[in-house]
């Protein structure tokens, strides 16, 4: 595993950018934690971080009861930032998944003060025995007059929640917005299978249930792992939306051994296999390298199969999926829009953001 040193030297200029996973969080801060901790153990992880975590709540708390709302606001997502640090990159400990659940609390106080309001819903799921029956998402809808609206549903991979995925771009051209969990993540009902995107199918059923929504006009959009699912759902359920945006995932190439060899010592942080061992219900990392190869688009016969419209985003040099799974996709099935950018994992540039927004945009018109 990196050591403690060169982690905190490849996480400095993403703290320093607030990048992804530090949208609020203070450089101080995290030097400070990273230089007190000695080790990955989990429960030093969840000490070092919740200790900053608590003063910021401490001072939300505080500012509420004196009806400031900006500073109620800041200190809310401070804490909710430290909280989610706590059980980065997944929750497979006591301790990270309490502070799961105390940074949705965190979270979930600071949107009271969002300009647009979060609605927590809950989605009906009939799941296979032993799975869940509720899928948690957070829909937010735009301020233009008049129903239905577009909708965009998102999810994150194995370590990215639907508390990150908040897209103020698309309410600002009057498209809904539905974050999820991915299958295996946060609150999801079921872990990743060779099946999990039966998940998706049950979104779908709501949203067209509800008429707030053009069942006609829904996009999609799945990051790193999350983008696996996203090509899934352009195939499998290619009826029900308009469009889908995968972005760094993987298809056939990252799963097989060969990939797998190398994929530890690529750009995730840490603890890799172990967090896609969570994400799949298995025991190891040993466990996950094993199953990994059953879960190949390629083997599974669906890359000939006709898909909704689809774009492809990543960076040629993303260490954790090969860019030569895009490729494969590109050589397979309906004709996709790709755009690959000189970057890592996920395609992450100036202009990546605003590429994906315009291309959805042209399908939800």
């Amino acid at each position: 595993m990196r050591p403690l040193v060169d982690l905190w030297e490849m996480w400095k200029p993403k703290v320093k950018m607030k990048a992804y996973p530090f949208t609020y969080a203070s450089y101080d801060d995290v030097e400070s934690i990273m230089k007190t901790l000695t080790s990955y153990d989990h429960d030093a992880w969840a000490a070092a971080f919740s200790s900053v975590a608590a003063p910021y709540e401490a001072k939300a708390s505080h500012a509420e009861k004196a009806y400031d709302k900006m500073a109620a606001k800041d200190n809310y997502l401070r804490a909710y930032q430290y909280y989610r640090l706590v059980r980065y990159p997944t929750i497979n400990s006591n301790a990270k998944k309490q502070a799961y659940r105390k940074s949705q609390q965190m979270f979930l106080k600071a949107a009271q003060y969002f300009e647009i309001p979060i609605e927590r819903v809950e989605i009906p799921f009939k799941g296979k025995v032993g799975e869940g029956k509720t899928i948690i998402g957070y829909l937010m809808s735009p301020k233009v007059s008049g129903a239905p609206f577009p909708l965009l549903i998102s999810w994150g991979g194995i370590d990215g929640y639907k508390e990150e995925q908040m897209h103020d771009p698309a309410l600002e051209r009057g498209w809904g917005t539905l974050a999820i969990d991915g299958p295996g993540v946060g609150d999801s009902p079921l872990k990743g299978s060779e099946d999990a995107e039966r998940l998706f199918g049950a979104v779908f059923e709501w949203a067209e249930d509800h008429n707030q929504f053009n069942s006609k006009r829904i996009g999609v959009w799945g990051y790193s792992t999350g983008g696996y699912w996203a090509v899934k759902v352009a195939h499998v359920y290619k009826e029900r939306i308009a469009c889908a945006v995968s972005q760094g995932g993987r298809v056939h190439h990252a799963f097989q051994p060969e990939w797998l060899s190398i994929q530890e010592r690529g750009e995730y942080p840490f603890e890799v296999f172990d967090t896609l061992a969570y994400a799949f219900g298995l025991s190891s990392a040993d466990e996950w390298q094993d199953f990994a190869p059953r879960l190949s688009l390629l083997r599974q016969g669906l890359l000939d199969r006709p898909s909704a419209p689809l774009l492809l985003i990543n960076g040629i040099h993303d260490s954790e999926f090969p860019i030569k799974d895009y490729y494969l996709l590109l050589e397979h099935g309906s004709p996709k829009s790709a755009r690959f950018y000189d970057a890592g994992h996920m395609g992450f540039t100036k202009d990546t953001y605003q590429t994906i927004i315009d291309w959805i945009s042209e399908r939800l018109r």
